[in-house]
């Protein structure tokens, strides 16, 4: 199948985004020859910044093979970067929506017309504290097992140190390079022709997630950790964690519960404000002397009302 032209919009949006570029970032780009010359592929592309879709498009632009990135819808419907996000041929995700899987069909619609859909299989940003690629999603090796498209894998490294995962201000000096590893399409050979399985899914990911993080090791000269950051694998250690404090909190002196204000009853929480021991705890000796002071302002109180009475009676 035939390369889709880059139209107009896609020539319009270079125009304004390359001279930045070209100034901010130095360039060492390669893997070039890997990306194909004719018909529908995909990319699979880290992300670590803000910035590095412009910095990765611009070197696939400069391929003649432009991507379509999948994009949140809400970016359609801002003015100016809507109107560039739709001419250009972006594709819209909408998230928690009647409408979730409509970027799945337009993307599988895109590669069957010989298009480039470029996919970020982490689904966001990485959490990595060293910015190495996390587990993926599935939505990359899905469309790949529909259409048996090549999925090229790329790696990138630079445009999250103009601008780090998260950061506030960009750092501009000194002048950062950008640097682009693609490299031969991922075999996925071995997963055509089977059921579609939420476990061949992973598989296939994990497949594809292992060549992108290969190419970024090259890339940084470094190696990556042997098991990649899971975001959900961490939410869970982070709730297991937060349980376990709980518990330590709650645990008194000598091991019995102590229970916070919200944790007791009505009276429970009437006795406390008194001094009272909440939970039928043993009374310390300061609770015992108060109540001891207690019982005889009461006695000092009721011998003058009988006092009162007495001499009300006499007179």
């Amino acid at each position: 199948m035939p390369r889709r032209r880059i139209g107009f919009a896609y020539r319009f949006a270079a125009v304004i985004c390359k001279p930045p570029l070209v100034v901010l970032l130095k360039r060492d780009w390669r893997g070039m020859e890997n990306i194909p010359a004719e018909g529908g592929f995909i990319t699979a592309v880290n992300h670590n910044s803000h910035i590095d879709p412009f910095a990765y498009a611009h070197f696939q632009y400069n391929t003649g093979r432009v991507p379509r990135f999948l994009a949140k819808s809400g970016l359609f419907n801002k003015g100016f970067v809507g109107a560039m996000m739709r001419g250009t041929g972006q594709i819209p995700v909408y998230r928690e929506s009647t409408d979730a899987l409509s970027a799945f069909r337009a993307a599988i619609d895109a590669v069957e017309r010989g298009e480039c859909v470029a996919f970020y299989p982490e689904g966001t940003l990485t959490r990595d504290p060293d910015g190495w690629p996390m587990t993926g999603k599935t939505g990359a090796a899905r469309v790949a097992l529909q259409t048996r498209c090549p999925v090229v894998p790329v790696a990138q490294w630079g445009a999250n140190e103009v601008l780090p995962p998260y950061a506030g201000r960009p750092r501009l000096f000194p002048r950062k390079t950008h640097r682009v590893l693609a490299g031969p399409p991922v075999d996925l050979d071995r997963f055509y022709g089977r059921e579609m399985t939420p476990e061949l899914l992973k598989e296939a990911t994990e497949v594809i997630m292992a060549a992108i993080t290969r190419h970024l090791e090259e890339i940084r000269g470094e190696k990556a950790p042997a098991v990649p950051y899971d975001p959900q694998r961490e939410r869970v250690e982070q709730r297991r964690k937060t349980r376990a404090q709980a518990q330590t909190r709650r645990k008194g002196y000598g091991g019995r519960s102590v229970r916070g204000p919200a944790e007791h009853g009505p009276s429970e929480r009437r006795q406390s404000a008194h001094g009272a021991p909440a939970d039928g705890a043993q009374a310390g000796p300061q609770y015992q002397e108060g109540r001891h002071q207690e019982r005889q302002n009461e006695q000092r109180r009721a011998g003058k009302r009988a006092a009162a009475r007495e001499e009300g009676l006499n007179t």
